[in-house]
C-alpha cells in the first residue's frame, strides 16, 4: 500500500513538472535590445519603433531605448544585468499579492505553492507607494545601491533612502548595542587589572604578574576581535579603496595596541630589553578594549540620534492608512494600500483616512484637510470634488475614484521631497569634505612622526612603548567623525523640523541660500490674498444689459483657470445664467482672455489690453473703475465685437495671516516688494494697507522675471513667493523660489521651498529655520576643527616637556566619542526651536 502511494506521488510530481515544462516551452520569448536579457513577451514592457515591437525587462531599459533613439543593431552598452533582474523581480513581486520567501520574482494574485521550490507563498509586505528600496549613506548621499551594506567612503552602514511608516530597521543599532554591552562587561575588569596598580592597589601582585596579563589577554580578545570587528572591516575596506576615514584610524590604532600587547605576552623575546621590567613588557590590552567600547558607545548614541531625525518623515507617513476598501463587482474588498490602482473605485467611511488622491463619484461628506491647508474647519465635498490622500473623512460615507496612487500622491511627493532634502549636501559641506580629504593622511603622517620622535629623542622610558602609546593616541583622537557629521546631521534635523511646520525644503543648498536672503518679492493674488475672489460688481454701459454682460463674460471665462475667472463664472452661475461653451478661446498672458460666444467676439482684460485692440469708448466708466480700484477691487473691462460694454469688479480679500506675516518679515530685516498684474490703484491700496516697502502694478510674467534678474544684478539676495503658472519664471529666476502649497504644480516644481499650508507666515518660518540651521552647522564645524586642532598636538605629546602632560589612548577614545555626541546633541536642539521672528 505504501509503495502505491509513493508511485502516485511520483506521478503527480512528474505531471506537475511536465505541465510546468510545457508551459515554459509555449511561452514566446524575446531579447531585450538594451541589456540582452531574455524576457517573456506576455509580461515584458514594450515599445514601438519603425513598425516593430521591442520588449524590455524593466522600465529602465525601455526608457533608455526610447531616449537614445538609436538603431537596435548599434546598441552596445555595458549594462548592469543585476539592476535589470532586480527591477524585473521587483515589478513581478509588486504585481502579485503573494510572493515566495525563497525564490525571487515568484508572485501570485492568489495563495499557492511556489512553482520553483514548493514552499507556500506569503503575503507580500507593502512598500512606500510601490517604491523600490534604495540604500544610501547618511554622510555621502551620492552612494546608492539596491542592497544593504557599508559605505565605501566612510564605512558607515547604509540606510534605506525612504523610511517605512510602520516599521523601522534598527538592526545596526541592535547589533552595536549588543557589542557595546559585551564590551562593557569585559572591558571593565581589564581596565581595573591595568589601572588599580597605578593607584597603589597591587592586584597584579595578588594574582601574579603572569596571571594578570593572561587575564587581560583573555578578556580583551573578544572585545577587540568580536565587538570591534565592524571597525576592522570598515578600516580595511577604506584602505583597499583608498577612501581613508575615521575607521582607518580606529582600526589602525586598536590593532597596533592589541598586536603589540599580544607579542609582549606570547613572544616577549622579540621585544628589546628596554621595553621589559622585571622580565615583563608593558601591555595595552586595556587601551585596545576600552577604545573599542567607547567608540561603540559613540556609535550607539549616533545611531539613536539618526533614528530620531527620521521622526518627521514617519509622522508624515503615518497619515496614510495601511489599507483601502476597493469596490469590485459590487463587493467591497479590503486591500493593502500598494494594491490600489488608478481608476479603482474606493469606499471611504466616516472617520477613515482617505487612502489616495482622487475625486468623489457618489455621496458627500466633510473632510478635514488641515494636514495640507492648515485650516481647522472641515471642507464640504460633493460629487466631482477633488480629495487628497491622508486627509480625514468626517461625517458621510462616499465613493471615490482613485486618480493618483503610489508615488504620485501629494503625501508621497511631500515625503519624497523631505527625504531627498535631508540627504542633500549644502555648499558649506565642501569645507568639511576638503579638510577630511587631507586630514586622515595627515594624521597618519603625524602618528608616524610622533612614534619616530618619541623613539629617537627618548623623553620618557621605555621610549618605544611610549612612542607606540602616543602614536595610538594621535590616531584615536583625530578620528574625523565629528567633522563628517557636522553638516549632514544639522541638515537632516533642520529639514525634518521644517516639514513638521509645513515648510518643505527642496535641498540643502536652498536652506543655506535662504539665510542670505534680504529681499522678498511677492505676488498679490493667492499669496497675500486668499486666492478665492468673489464677484462684487457688474456694471454695464447700458444698464439693461447687465445680465447679458455677465453671461458673455462667464461663458468665456469657463476656459480660464485663473482665480478671478472662477469668481466671474461662479457669479454668473449664482444668477442661474446659461453659459454656452466658448470657441477660439485664447489666454493673453498678463492681459486677459478672448474668444467667441455664439458667433460674437468677446474680449476681457485690463484697460491697456482693450485700447491696444482698438476698442472704442473704454473711458465711459472710468470714474466708476477708479473708485472700485481705490477700494481694493480688481476691475476687468469687457468688449463685445470691438465695443466696450462694461466692467466687472472682483474682490479678493487679504488672508487673515498676511498682516502678521508682513510684520514678522520686516522684523527679520527683510525688504518686501509686491509685483502684481493688477492695476496701480488696487495694488497701492493693498501695499498701503499692509505696509509693503515697494510695489509695481500691471506687471506681466516676463516683467516679473526681468525685475527679479535686475534685483539680483543689483546685489540683492531675492526670494520670490507665488502660486500661479504665471509666477513660475520668476520663481525659477529668484535665488530661492517659495511656492504656496495651495497653488499650481508648475509653481511648486519651479520653487525651492513649498509652504504646504499656503500661509505667508511659512516664509518667516523658512528664513528663521535657515538661520538657526546654518548657525548650528557653523557651531558644529567650529567644535570639530577646534577639537582636532587641540587634541592632535596634545596626543602627540607637545605639552609633555612643559607640563609633563600626556594623553592616554583611552582618554583620547573617550574624547573622540563624546565630541561626536556633542555635535549630534547640538544638532538635535533644532527640533525644539521656535520658528517665528524674534
Amino acid at each position: 500500500m505504501f509503495g502505491l502511494e509513493v508511485i502516485d506521488l511520483c506521478q503527480l510530481l512528474l505531471s506537475r513538472r511536465t505541465i510546468s515544462y510545457l508551459a515554459e516551452e509555449t511561452r514566446i520569448m524575446a531579447i531585450d535590445p538594451i541589456c540582452k536579457m531574455t524576457v517573456d513577451e506576455a509580461t515584458a514592457r514594450s515599445a514601438e519603433r519603425d513598425g516593430q515591437t521591442f520588449f524590455f525587462c524593466s522600465e529602465h531599459c525601455r526608457v533608455k531605448f526610447l531616449d537614445e533613439g538609436l538603431p537596435v543593431k548599434t546598441q552596445h552598452h555595458q549594462h548592469d544585468h543585476t539592476h535589470c533582474e532586480a527591477a524585473q523581480n521587483t515589478q513581478k513581486a509588486v504585481a502579485g499579492k503573494y510572493i515566495c520567501p525563497m525564490c525571487e520574482g515568484v508572485a501570485s494574485e492568489v495563495p499557492d505553492n511556489c512553482p520553483k521550490c514548493g514552499m507556500a507563498l506569503e503575503l507580500a509586505k507593502p512598500t512606500i507607494g510601490g517604491r523600490k528600496t534604495i540604500y544610501t549613506c547618511p554622510m555621502h548621499p551620492e552612494i546608492e545601491q539596491e542592497t544593504p551594506g557599508s559605505c565605501p567612503k566612510c564605512g558607515m552602514d547604509l540606510e534605506a533612502k525612504y523610511l517605512e511608516a510602520d516599521e523601522e530597521d534598527d538592526s545596526e543599532l541592535r547589533s552595536m548595542t549588543q557589542r557595546f554591552w559585551v564590551g562593557v562587561a569585559l572591558s571593565v575588569p581589564v581596565f581595573l587589572l591595568a589601572m588599580l596598580p597605578m593607584v597603589s592597589v597591587p592586584i597584579d601582585v595578588w594574582v601574579g604578574r603572569s596571571v594578570d596579563v593572561w587575564l587581560q589577554l583573555i578578556l580583551s580578545t573578544p572585545v577587540v576581535l568580536w565587538a570591534g570587528w565592524p571597525f576592522f572591516v570598515r578600516g580595511f575596506r577604506s584602505i583597499v579603496t583608498w577612501n581613508l576615514n575615521m575607521f582607518t584610524l580606529i582600526a589602525t590604532g586598536v590593532a597596533a595596541a592589541y598586536l603589540y600587547s599580544l607579542i609582549a605576552v606570547l613572544l616577549p623575546g622579540l621585544l628589546p630589553d628596554e621595553l621589559q621590567v622585571d622580565g615583563y613588557a608593558e601591555v595595552y590590552f586595556e587601551a585596545a578594549a576600552v577604545i573599542v567600547t567607547l567608540v561603540l558607545l559613540g556609535q550607539v548614541l549616533e545611531l539613536r540620534a539618526r533614528r530620531r531625525t527620521g521622526s518627521a518623515i514617519r509622522e508624515l507617513l503615518s497619515l496614510a492608512p495601511p489599507t483601502a476598501r476597493v469596490v469590485r463587482d459590487g463587493d467591497e474588498v479590503e486591500v493593502v494600500l500598494d494594491e490600489v490602482r488608478s481608476g479603482d473605485v474606493l469606499r471611504v467611511r466616516p472617520g477613515e483616512k482617505i487612502p489616495v488622491d482622487g475625486r468623489v463619484t457618489d455621496g458627500n461628506s466633510s473632510v478635514d484637510e488641515s494636514m495640507i491647508t492648515g485650516e481647522s474647519l472641515p471642507v464640504q465635498k460633493q460629487v466631482g470634488d477633488e480629495i487628497i490622500g491622508g486627509t480625514v473623512n468626517q461625517t458621510g460615507s462616499f465613493l471615490m475614484e482613485a486618480e493618483k496612487v503610489g508615488e504620485d500622491t501629494v503625501l508621497s511627493q511631500i515625503v519624497g521631497m523631505v527625504a531627498d532634502a535631508q540627504r542633500s549636501r549644502a555648499p558649506i559641506q565642501k569645507i568639511a569634505d576638503t579638510v577630511s580629504g587631507y586630514f586622515v593622511p595627515a594624521v597618519i603622517v603625524i602618528a608616524i612622526v610622533t612614534f619616530i620622535v618619541w623613539a629617537v629623542l627618548r623623553p620618557k622610558e621605555p621610549a618605544l612603548a611610549w612612542a607606540l602609546v602616543n602614536a595610538v593616541a594621535v590616531l584615536i583622537i583625530a578620528c574625523p567623525c565629528t567633522l563628517g557629521l557636522a553638516t549632514p546631521i544639522s541638515i537632516m534635523v533642520g529639514v525634518g523640523r521644517g516639514a513638521q511646520e509645513g515648510v518643505l525644503i527642496k535641498d540643502a543648498e536652498v536652506l543655506e541660500t535662504l539665510e542670505k536672503i534680504d529681499t522678498i518679492v511677492v505676488d498679490k493674488t493667492g499669496t497675500l490674498t486668499q486666492g478665492r475672489p468673489k464677484l462684487t460688481e457688474c456694471i454695464a454701459v447700458d444698464s439693461d444689459t447687465e445680465d447679458e454682460l455677465l453671461r458673455m463674460a462667464g461663458s468665456l471665462e469657463q476656459q480660464s483657470e485663473h482665480p478671478l475667472a472662477r469668481a466671474i463664472v461662479e457669479g454668473a452661475q449664482a444668477r442661474n445664467l446659461a453659459l454656452p461653451a466658448p470657441h477660439d478661446f485664447d489666454s493673453i498672458t498678463g492681459g486677459g482672455v478672448r474668444g467667441s460666444i455664439d458667433g460674437t467676439k468677446v474680449l476681457i482684460g485690463n484697460r491697456p489690453l482693450l485700447e491696444d485692440n482698438g476698442v472704442n469708448n473704454v473711458s465711459a466708466l472710468n470714474e466708476r473703475a477708479v473708485g472700485l480700484q481705490q477700494q481694493g477691487r480688481t476691475v476687468m473691462f469687457v468688449a463685445v465685437d470691438g465695443v466696450f460694454v462694461g466692467l466687472i469688479a472682483v474682490s479678493d480679500p487679504l488672508k487673515d495671516s498676511t498682516p502678521e506675516a508682513v510684520k514678522a518679515l520686516h522684523g527679520l530685516g527683510l525688504r518686501i516688494i509686491m509685483l502684481t498684474g493688477d492695476n496701480e490703484h488696487t495694488a497701492r491700496t493693498v501695499a498701503e494697507q499692509l505696509g509693503i516697502d515697494e510695489f509695481e502694478a500691471g506687471v506681466s510674467p516676463e516683467d516679473k522675471h526681468e525685475r527679479i534678474k535686475a534685483l539680483k544684478a543689483g546685489g540683492r539676495k531675492v526670494a520670490m513667493a507665488g502660486d500661479g503658472i504665471n509666477d513660475a519664471p520668476a520663481l525659477a529666476a529668484a535665488d530661492v523660489g517659495v511656492a504656496m502649497g495651495t497653488g499650481t504644480d508648475i509653481a511648486i516644481e519651479s520653487s525651492g521651498v513649498t509652504l504646504v499650508k499656503g500661509d505667508l507666515r511659512g516664509i518667516v518660518k523658512a528664513v528663521t529655520l535657515s538661520r538657526h540651521t546654518m548657525r548650528n552647522i557653523r557651531q558644529n564645524l567650529f567644535f570639530a576643527f577646534i577639537y582636532n586642532a587641540l587634541g592632535v598636538p596634545i596626543a602627540a605629546g607637545v605639552l609633555y616637556p612643559i607640563f609633563g602632560l600626556l594623553l592616554n589612548p583611552m582618554i583620547a577614545a573617550a574624547a573622540m566619542s563624546f565630541s561626536s555626541v556633542s555635535v549630534i546633541g547640538n544638532a538635535l536642539r533644532l527640533r525644539t526651536i521656535r520658528l517665528s521672528a524674534a
